[in-house]
């Protein structure tokens, strides 16, 4: 697990995720062409009352599997 901060929507937090997330988060992001905090502030969005790591692993896991079927 690999612990960081950071600021979403204006507030301090910090996230415990595995390495392989952080990765799918950063590649997300670039692609997406948003920081990584705004990422996560829109994951968050969409699930406001889910833990934030698994609101955030179940983002990745349907990001790669929507591009799998695109």
């Amino acid at each position: 697990m690999q612990k960081r901060s950071l600021t979403i929507n204006g507030h301090r937090t910090s996230l415990a995720l595995e390495p392989l997330f952080w990765d799918a988060l950063t590649e997300m992001a670039d692609r997406r062409g948003l920081s990584l905090p705004a990422l996560i502030a829109d994951i968050d969005s969409l699930e406001p009352h889910a833990n934030l790591a698994s609101a955030i692993r179940c983002a990745v896991l349907s990001h790669y599997r929507d591009m799998e079927n695109d």
